[in-house]
């Protein structure tokens, strides 16, 4: 049986598709994986992917992820993979989710995958019914074929998920392994947002026994207080499995009710709602 804590890539024997319970979704996520070999142009401390190294994905063989999704939907919907696989408080399918072991949208044929699972969503009736959503860094927003992929998205009713962890240079720099330019990353959330309906997602959580500072807290409230209306909201969430990177005995979970108080601090600073999985 899946549960919330198996978000194993291999679970049904695929190459690019993987189905998880998914906590924030609701029920089984039908995962897309662009990055089997496990490269990302990020180093998150809280990853889950074992051997992470940095990089971008492999070519990506599109026939191979259609025949995958028809099969894996067909499975799903009309088979008993459902009863098998699934407990039943969570046997639904909720979306389609470009996510995966690195950044969905460093792949060359990103947008044409999502024209992949648009056209195997219609085949089954799907196309509405299942949410698309890509689950993304949000570092590579400024290139075309990135955009192109997200229009479509858009245009089949779904929605990305835009990761900002941290707000300040210095805590981005240890927490996902990357240089932070705050104008630049507001500025690919403009455009995310202008292309498809668009939700932060912040994992939060101790470093070396300490909580984020009431300095970090206001500074994720004032980057995101000038977008406030063009967001559809926040997925404050915590370290629900445990990271398999090196910096991994340095972090803890916080209390919910940590996670609860900053919660009503982002909707008090920013009017943005905030949907909270401690």
């Amino acid at each position: 049986m899946l549960t919330t804590d198996d978000h194993r890539r291999d679970s049904a024997g695929l190459r690019y598709v993987y189905p998880v319970i998914s906590r924030r979704a609701g029920g089984v996520s039908i995962g897309i994986n662009l990055n089997p070999n496990n490269a990302c142009n990020w180093a998150c401390v809280y990853c889950q992917v074992e051997n992470l190294t940095r990089g971008g994905p492999p070519p990506i063989d599109l026939a191979c992820l259609e025949g995958e999704l028809a099969g894996f939907l067909d499975a799903a919907l009309n088979g008993d993979f459902m009863q098998q696989q699934v407990p039943p408080e969570a046997r639904r399918l909720m979306d389609v989710a470009f996510s995966g072991n690195g950044e969905p949208t460093s792949a060359a044929e990103f947008a044409d995958a999502v024209g992949v699972v648009g056209r195997v969503l219609e085949r089954f009736g799907q196309q509405g019914a299942l949410m698309v959503r890509l689950i993304t860094n949000g570092s590579l927003m400024h290139r075309a074929d990135v955009q192109s992929g997200i229009r479509q998205l858009g245009g089949l009713g779904g929605e990305v998920w835009f990761k900002i962890d941290r707000a300040l240079a210095e805590e981005v720099a240890e927490i996902n392994g990357v240089p932070w330019q705050a104008a630049k990353v507001a500025r690919n959330l403009e455009i995310c947002a202008g292309l498809a309906p668009t939700w932060i997602q912040t994992c939060w959580f101790g470093l070396d026994g300490v909580a984020p500072s009431a300095l970090s807290r206001d500074a994720y409230c004032a980057l995101l207080r000038p977008l406030a209306e063009k967001l559809a909201g926040v997925h404050l969430y915590g370290l629900a499995r445990p990271s398999l990177q090196p910096a991994a005995p340095r972090l803890n979970a916080l209390p919910a009710a940590e996670l609860l108080d900053f919660a009503g601090e982002i909707e008090k600073q920013t009017g943005i709602r905030v949907i909270v999985s401690p």
